[in-house]
C-alpha cells in the first residue's frame, strides 16, 4: 500500500452509508478529504446481517438521489448484497477517495495549531476536520441478565446467518423489533421451536391503501420529526421487506406457531422469567399502528386521494392463548430450547474520538451532526436532525448539510483581510 496522506482537510471515519454520502457532498464541493475504512465498504452489511436480509424499505424509496437500484422494481426490497454492491458502485461513480483495510486508533486536537493528529494502523495524518461515519450499529449489545450455561448456545442477531447456523432444538429470540421479528420467523418456518419475547414496539402498516409506509411517513411530515416522542427513545420498530414485504402482525406469528411472551426480565440458571405486559405491549403496538391508518385516511380525504378503501387493515385475528394466559417462565431445559439469540441492539464506541464531543452519559453532543467540539461531525446517528437520519436517503441528506457546513467554515477560515499582505 502507498503511504497514507500526511495532511488532508477533511478525513471521514468509515466507508458505509453515511462515509460514502459525505464523501459525494465533499467532493461537489471541491473539499479536499479522504475516507478510511477498516474493512471493506459497507461491510456490515455483508458481515453483520444475517444471510436473506433485504432492506425494510422499497427501491424507491432506501437508496441515494443519484442511483437506482439496478436490475431492481422500485418497489422490491433488495438483498443486503446488493445493497453493499450499490455503495461500492456510489463510491466509484464519485471517485471517492476512500482507503480500505485501515484502522483509526485515536483523533486528538493538536495543541498550538489547527486541527487533530490522527493515529492510524498505516500511519499518522494531521486533519483540519474529523467526520465520524461510522453510524450507530458499533458494538452489540448482549445485556446483562444473559445466563452463564454452557449448553446454551447464546449469540447477537448481528452474528446470526441462518437457521442451518444453531444446534437441533429450540430458539428464545430477545427483542422484537425488526430484526428479532424476522429471525424468529425465519427460524419457525424452518422447523424451529421459537419463543419471541416481545418488548415495547411501534408497527407500522407495511402499505396500505396501495401506498408503502415509507411514502406514508413521507407525506404526512413523519419523516422530518425531529426529536423522538419522550417515552419512545428505546422503543424499536416492527417492520419487515421479507417475503416481498409484508406487515408485523404478532397474531398472526402466534398462529404460524411462534410462542410469544413477554420482555425478559431475569435468568435464574435454567429459568427464564418475563414480565406480565405482552397483552399491553400488543396493544400499544396496534394503538401506533391503527393511528398511522387514522393519519393516511385523513390525509386522503383531505387531497381528495382516489386511493382504493381497505377495511380488511384494522381487522384483527383473535388474541391467542398466549397472550390472554401469558406465559411468565420458562425452563430452558424442559421446553427443550438450546439456543438464545439476542436481538438487543448495538451501542456507539467513540473510545478512539479523545476529544471534548460527549456529554456525561458518553453520547455524542451536537446539533444536526455539527459537534461541540469544532472540527468534529458525526454522521449516521439515529435522529441526527429527523426521524430519518440513520435511513439511506435521510444519512445523504443529513451529510449534504454538514458538507455545506464544512464548507463555509473553510470561508471563513481562507479570508485574508487587506491588512494580512501589509
Amino acid at each position: 500500500m502507498t503511504p497514507l496522506k500526511t495532511e488532508i482537510d477533511t478525513l471521514i471515519i468509515g466507508a458505509g452509508q453515511a462515509g460514502v454520502a459525505m464523501s459525494e457532498h465533499l467532493t461537489r464541493l471541491d473539499i479536499p478529504h479522504l475516507v478510511l475504512e477498516k474493512n471493506r465498504i459497507a461491510e456490515s452489511w455483508r458481515s453483520r446481517r444475517w444471510d436473506s436480509l433485504v432492506a425494510n424499505g422499497p427501491a424507491w424509496h432506501d437508496r441515494f438521489p443519484g442511483m437506482e437500484f439496478p436490475g431492481c422494481s422500485p418497489d422490491s426490497f433488495v438483498a443486503k448484497e446488493q445493497v453493499a454492491d450499490y455503495f461500492v458502485s456510489y463510491a466509484a461513480m464519485n471517485q471517492s477517495p476512500i482507503r480500505t483495510g485501515v484502522e483509526v486508533l485515536s483523533v486528538e486536537r493538536n495543541q498550538g495549531q489547527a486541527g487533530f493528529t490522527v493515529t492510524t494502523s498505516e500511519g499518522v495524518i494531521n486533519a483540519q476536520r474529523v467526520v465520524a461515519a461510522t453510524g450507530p450499529f458499533q458494538r452489540p449489545v448482549i445485556p446483562a441478565i444473559a445466563p452463564q450455561l454452557s449448553r446454551v448456545q447464546q449469540l447477537h442477531s448481528a452474528d446470526y446467518k441462518n437457521p442451518q447456523q444453531l444446534p437441533e432444538g429450540g430458539v428464545l429470540v430477545i427483542g422484537a423489533g425488526s430484526s428479532g421479528v424476522q429471525i424468529a420467523d425465519e427460524l419457525q418456518r424452518a422447523g424451529k421451536p421459537v419463543w419471541l419475547s416481545v418488548g415495547p414496539h411501534d408497527r407500522p402498516p407495511r402499505a396500505y391503501r396501495g401506498r408503502d409506509f415509507c411514502w406514508w411517513l413521507g407525506v404526512l411530515g413523519l419523516w422530518d420529526a425531529a426529536a423522538s416522542q419522550p417515552g419512545k427513545e428505546h422503543v424499536t420498530i416492527a417492520v419487515s421487506g421479507a417475503r416481498g414485504g409484508h406487515t408485523v402482525d404478532f397474531r398472526r406469528l402466534a398462529a404460524q406457531g411462534v410462542n410469544l411472551v413477554g420482555l425478559t426480565e431475569s435468568f435464574d440458571d435454567e429459568t427464564v422469567r418475563f414480565q406480565n405486559d405482552l397483552a399491553v405491549n400488543i396493544q400499544r403496538g396496534d394503538e401506533n399502528y391503527l393511528a398511522l391508518l387514522d393519519a393516511a385516511d385523513a390525509y386522503i380525504a383531505r387531497n381528495g386521494l382516489d386511493l382504493p378503501p381497505e377495511p380488511a387493515a384494522r381487522e384483527f385475528l383473535a388474541d391467542p392463548a398466549c397472550v390472554t394466559h401469558p406465559q411468565l417462565s420458562l425452563n430452558l431445559t424442559d421446553a427443550g430450547i438450546t439456543s438464545i439469540i439476542w436481538a438487543t441492539g448495538y451501542v456507539t464506541d467513540y473510545s478512539w474520538l479523545k476529544v471534548n464531543a460527549f456529554n456525561e452519559q458518553g453520547k455524542p453532543q451536537h446539533q444536526r451532526g455539527v459537534s461541540s467540539e469544532p472540527g468534529v461531525y458525526f454522521l449516521g446517528l439515529p435522529w441526527l436532525s429527523r426521524r430519518g437520519s440513520t435511513f439511506i436517503w435521510g444519512v445523504w441528506h443529513d451529510a449534504k448539510f454538514i458538507a455545506d457546513q464544512i464548507a463555509i467554515q473553510r470561508q471563513y477560515q481562507q479570508y485574508r483581510a487587506p491588512s494580512d499582505s501589509l
